[in-house]
Parts: C-alpha cells; sequence; structure tokens
C-alpha cells in the first residue's frame, strides 16, 4: 500500500499526519507512506527526522479573507498541482489523506479523479483547503464534530505515541535532569507553537518574577524568532523544545495557544492549561479549548486580555496547589481524544481497498 499524506507547514499540520502515517507502518507492515511538504515551515525538520521521504512542492499560501492574493491563487496552485501528480505518479500512490493548510489544497486538486482522498480536519471549524477536499474525497474525519464538513466521522486527533502512552510521573526524574530544571518544586510549561506567541512572551516576561519568587521554575519555549525574558534563577527558555513529551513529563501546568493538536496531547497527558487561543483566522482555537474548559481541565483567557498580572492570576493558584493541579489535570485527560491515529489508519486502508 502506497500512501501519500499532505499535512505540511506548521507543526500542528505536520504532527497528525505523521501520526498516521506511524500507524498505518504497525497496522500494514511494507506499507510505504510519502510525505508532500514545501521548503517553508517544518517540513524539511521534521518530516525526514521522522524517517518518511519528503517531496517537494511549490508553496501555495492560502488567504484567509478575500484579498489581493486570492487573485494569485490560480497561478500558485496550478504549478503545485503538477508537481503533486508527478509524485502520485512515482510512487504509485492508492491513496492521499490531507490534514489542512497550503500543501493539501494541491494534493486534493492533484488527486482528484485519479487517486482517492481521504480528508482530516483538526479544527472545530474547517480550514478553506479541507473544504475543497471534502466536496470530492472519499471520507472525510474530524477530530471534533460540527466542523461544517459534509459527511464527517468524528476520530478525535492522531498523535504520537510518544504522548499518548507517556507516563508522566515515571519519566519525570530523566525530564527534569534533561531541562535542567530542579527536582522538585512546581514548574510551568509556557510554549506558543514553533514561532512563538509575543503575547505569551511579553506576559511571561512580567510574571516571571513573581512565579520565581514563589519557587515556580519556568521552562519557556520562546519562538525561534521570539523573545525571551530576562535571565534569573528559576527561568529556563529556550527558543524551542524538540522532546514535548520530555516538556510534559516535566511540567505541571502550561500556558500555551490552543490549536488542536495542542490541546490534544496535553488532554492526552493530563495536563492542565491556561490557553490562550490565536486571535486570528476564524475563531477556531477558542473552541478547540472549550470542552476541556467546559470539563474544569483548563481555563480559556482571550489574546487581548493576557498580561503579566493575568497570568499570575489564572496560574498560581494551580500551580502552588498539587491537589488542585492533579484534579484538572484528571478532568483534562478525561476530555481527550483516544486512539485517533489508528481509527484514522483504518478508513485509510479501508479507502485504499485494504
Amino acid at each position: 500500500m502506497s500512501v501519500v499524506v499532505a499535512g505540511g507547514g506548521s507543526a500542528g499540520h505536520i504532527e497528525p499526519a505523521l501520526a498516521l502515517a506511524d500507524a498505518i507502518r504497525r497496522l500494514v507492515p511494507g506499507a510505504r507512506v510519502t510525505a508532500l511538504g514545501t521548503e517553508k515551515g517544518l517540513d524539511t525538520q521534521l518530516i525526514p527526522a521522522r524517517g518518511y521521504p519528503l517531496e517537494l512542492i511549490p508553496p501555495v499560501p492560502l488567504p484567509r479573507k478575500p484579498t489581493a492574493d486570492l487573485l494569485k491563487l490560480p497561478g500558485n496552485v496550478r504549478g503545485a498541482v503538477k508537481r503533486v501528480r508527478e509524485v502520485l505518479e512515482s510512487v504509485e500512490a492508492d491513496v492521499v489523506v490531507g490534514f489542512g493548510g497550503f500543501v493539501s489544497l494541491p494534493a486534493y486538486l492533484g488527486a482528484r479523479g485519479r487517486v482517492p482522498i481521504v480528508v482530516h480536519e483538526a479544527n472545530a471549524r474547517a480550514g478553506l483547503a479541507n473544504k475543497v477536499g471534502a466536496r470530492f474525497a472519499a471520507a472525510v474525519a474530524t477530530a471534533v464534530p460540527g466542523t461544517g464538513l459534509a459527511h464527517e466521522e468524528v476520530v478525535g486527533m492522531p498523535l504520537r505515541r510518544s504522548i499518548t502512552s507517556l507516563d508522566r510521573a515515571a519519566l519525570r526524574p530523566e525530564a527534569r535532569t534533561h531541562f535542567g530544571l530542579p527536582s522538585h518544586g512546581p514548574v510551568l510549561l509556557v510554549f506558543g507553537g514553533s514561532q512563538g506567541a509575543r503575547t505569551l512572551n511579553e506576559a511571561i516576561a512580567e510574571a516571571l518574577p513573581a512565579f520565581t519568587e514563589r519557587g515556580v521554575s519556568v521552562l519557556h519555549a520562546h519562538g525561534r524568532n521570539g523573545t525571551p525574558a530576562e535571565p534569573r534563577p528559576g527561568y529556563f527558555p529556550m527558543p524551542y523544545i524538540e522532546r514535548m513529551d520530555l516538556a510534559y513529563a516535566a511540567a505541571d501546568v502550561v500556558l500555551g495557544r490552543s490549536g488542536m493538536t495542542t490541546v490534544a496531547e496535553l488532554t492526552a497527558v493530563g495536563l492542565p492549561a491556561v490557553y490562550v487561543p490565536l486571535p486570528h483566522g476564524n475563531g477556531e482555537q477558542a473552541l478547540n479549548a472549550r470542552p476541556v474548559v467546559q470539563a474544569g481541565g483548563g481555563k480559556l483567557v482571550p489574546d487581548e486580555d493576557m498580561n503579566g498580572e493575568r497570568a499570575i492570576d489564572e496560574l498560581m493558584p494551580i500551580l502552588t496547589d498539587p491537589d488542585l493541579a492533579l484534579a484538572m489535570g484528571r478532568r483534562a485527560r478525561a476530555a481527550g481524544h483516544g486512539e485517533a491515529d489508528e481509527k484514522l489508519a483504518r478508513i485509510v486502508m479501508e479507502v485504499a481497498g485494504r
């Protein structure tokens, strides 16, 4: 079986694609999985590192609103579709699986009428690429219900087994040593995606003295283009965290965005979080976090309301009360996504005729 996955660009698109690829390899030994991506984003870093061949296509940025860039879309798509068709033919693809974003649109258009398509939508509101692909897909899978896509089948969010099988308590000593964190005391993990998040970085910079003075260590992934806070004891900044499994094991509470991958991973490992949805897009990040917040596994703060004072008010009560943190973690886990990787893999296998 030959499967082509299209989930390039951000980690939020790449990680579920690779989680599916891992599941397919477990279920169908000898299956070939090829990833489509571009030179932009994290494609060239994350995909080959996980052992999957990467075929590059021209990037096709998708404007979220009608702008002058929309007029450039047909020309940009044409070259990318041609390249996709070359890849599909060379790997003798049986099925194409798209996860949204600017890699998926040319993948769907290139596969249409040639190779069956499976669409996976991670967010509570579908993006443009998946809205297009769902119109002629053989199957549409979603992480949550109510995306607006026709004939959706809710499977959850595909996650790496290193996350879904994570034993945080057993791994904690190794995890804290890995990052140079104290072996005891609460740890706040802060991250805003691969590029960081200015709002979170600025809030932590303001709140940092209050946290460290109360014995809270802060592990802060500020992004490759982001700015860390001023150095001080108890503060552990880094541009990007490669081993998120270790970061989750080391942490007690999280401050982060609420992309679907983030929400799904935090619920899978049972970490309470204060979610600060990205203020752009179509509001999907707030919807992603809502079920966890309603279950009592996290809190939701609008981006415009997040600052140092608000960070202290929302996070300090959880960080200084281990029983509350554990209770919120249990509620977060109860709102998790289960074995979504294999559920989606079985749909893909069925569409491919295996």
